[in-house]
């Protein structure tokens, strides 16, 4: 696979700049032109994923403006979809690592097509989007359905890999999105599989791409085979490299706040006086493993936004033993249920909870605790 150069200026670390991110939002064109690959996004997704942000903050600063809530319904709808496959997650645990609602079929392999690794399908728009993906760790939404529904859909490789595969270099990294996703495309979350042809891609990624595998009609996907560039498959071997463990003390007479990669609040409870450690624990990459791009994001942001903040490299069960400490704080995750100590609720958007087998259920309910 071909090395792309990191741009790390993409997802600015600095907290101020997050937030005038917010205040630069413009939900009503968003609404409109969001699914185009050049259309007004937010680029808010890394700090949402990391729980620097949440979806609760970035509604009540929009509404804030003025918007009224039938203006930017599309707006809130996506960011509920976020809510909504956590709140899968919480409600069903580590289901989501398997096929949810049905058996992926069909499956040809396990692995993942070689040429959606180098980036080499022959779709102009899906090649450009991978190179760019390795070096910014950003992928447009209507991309990463393009490419699971070509790599599941066409190819046959079972979601697991490849999905893993996205999770591993996205900086907005969020299992219960992506794997739940990926399945959604691949019909395993949904009661059909999502297809994009030539037609749908260069409308949307603005090119004129003509004679592809995907230069067909709609109704000639239930025939196609596999295609040649997509018959050569790769097993990865995915892993994360953590920071050297250093030396790190704890006031026992002060409470502990612990952060982790799904939370990186730096204004969560700011206003005491704590030891502050961001908890990377191997267990957790190794089941689900992020590149260095992403553990430097986070090691940056926190150093730069969380004061006098301590990282320690093992798990949570070493860290307690290791240390006295005045009683541990943290944040409520279904990757957190070891913890033990004071557990604090996430934001969420709506007071709505459990598992929903669709969103637009889940969207029923959470729209009228909306003021029209």
């Amino acid at each position: 696979m071909e090395l792309f150069e990191q741009d790390d200026s993409f997802f600015p670390i600095a907290y101020s700049e997050i937030i005038k991110r917010i205040y630069a939002i413009e939900p009503i064109k968003y609404g409109i032109t969001r699914n185009f690959i050049n259309g007004t996004v937010t680029y808010l997704s890394p700090y949402i994923s990391r729980g620097i942000i949440s979806t609760t903050l970035i509604l009540k600063e929009v509404l804030e403006r003025g918007y009224k809530t039938a203006q930017i319904e599309k707006f809130i709808q996506e960011l509920a979809w976020r809510d909504y496959w956590q709140q899968i997650w919480v409600a069903k645990g580590d289901a989501i690592n398997k096929d949810l609602k049905n058996e992926q079929k069909p499956v040809a392999n396990r692995f993942i097509p070689k040429s959606i690794l180098d980036a080499c399908t022959g779709i102009i728009a899906i090649d450009k989007a991978i190179q760019e993906f390795y070096n910014t760790g950003y992928l447009h939404n209507h991309l990463r359905m393009y490419i699971a529904s070509i790599t599941c859909n066409i190819g046959q490789s079972h979601w697991q890999l490849p999905a893993k595969w996205m999770y591993y270099h996205l900086l907005d990294a969020d299992w219960a999105s992506n794997a739940l996703s990926w399945q959604w495309v691949a019909g395993a979350n949904a009661n059909k599989k999502y297809f994009a042809n030539q037609e749908n891609i260069n409308k949307y990624c603005n090119t004129k791409q003509k004679g592809t595998f995907l230069d067909i009609p709609y109704e000639q996907f239930s025939e196609i085979e596999v295609p040649h560039n997509l018959a050569k498959i790769k097993v990865l071997d995915l892993r994360t490299t953590l920071p050297k463990q250093q030396p790190i003390s704890i006031d026992p007479k002060k409470p502990t706040c612990l952060y982790n990669f799904y939370n990186l609040d730096p204004i969560w409870k700011k206003d005491i006086f704590a030891n502050r450690i961001l908890l990377l624990e191997p267990s957790h990459f190794q089941q689900y493993p992020v590149s260095k791009k992403s553990i430097d994001f986070i090691v940056k942001f926190s150093e730069l936004n969380i004061e006098n903040i301590q990282i320690y490299v093992g798990e949570f069960h070493e860290l307690i033993s290791d240390f006295e400490h005045g009683g541990i704080y943290y944040k409520e995750h279904p990757l957190s249920v070891h913890y033990e100590g004071n557990e604090d609720p996430r934001d969420w958007m709506f007071d709505v909870e459990g598992y929903y087998p669709s969103f637009f259920a889940f969207w029923k309910k959470c729209k009228k605790q909306l003021k029209y």
